[in-house]
């Protein structure tokens, strides 16, 4: 039997997501996402009026974790709420000895003049696309590191 790969589409940039673009974006079924709210208590979405989900980023990049566990791994949702739970106390550790890794990331570096050139001289008219693409990063670092956070925060 052939198994045929799809890539995942990359997560946009805002704050809320809809139970149907989660699970556009995770490659599962809304009943899915329900479902695993009950086994998985790290999963938390917001609920609204009529009792509708919405998703911050780091719920999704967690989801896309489960579901690598799941799909990929082969592990049971047993397997996978404890594997998770050693990754969340994992990283808990290396924090705790000052370290800071973003895991699965491999480290960019920017140098530190050329950054402060691109980003200070250049005004939002003169910008360009390679300035655009600094900015953009300095954002997703923020981001990972307050999704990082916000992981190991009592969870």
């Amino acid at each position: 039997m052939e198994i045929m790969e799809k890539a995942l589409p990359p997560i946009p940039v805002k704050r809320y997501f809809t139970i149907g673009e989660v699970g556009e974006l995770c490659g599962v079924k809304p009943h899915v996402l329900r479902y695993w709210e009950q086994e998985f208590t790290q999963l938390r979405p917001m609920k609204r009026r009529g009792n509708r989900r919405y998703y911050q980023h780091h719920e999704v990049l967690m989801i896309r974790r489960i579901r690598d566990l799941l799909y990929d791994q082969g592990f049971t949702i047993s397997g996978a709420r404890n594997k998770l739970q050693e990754l969340v106390q994992g990283e808990r550790d290396r924090r705790k000895a000052g370290e800071v890794p973003l895991e699965g990331m491999e480290a960019i570096e920017i140098d530190q003049e050329e950054f402060d050139a691109a980003v200070v001289q250049d005004t939002p008219e003169q910008a360009t696309p390679r300035t655009v693409d600094l900015s953009q990063l300095l954002h997703l670092r923020r981001e990972l590191f307050e999704i990082r956070e916000l992981l190991t925060l009592g969870h």
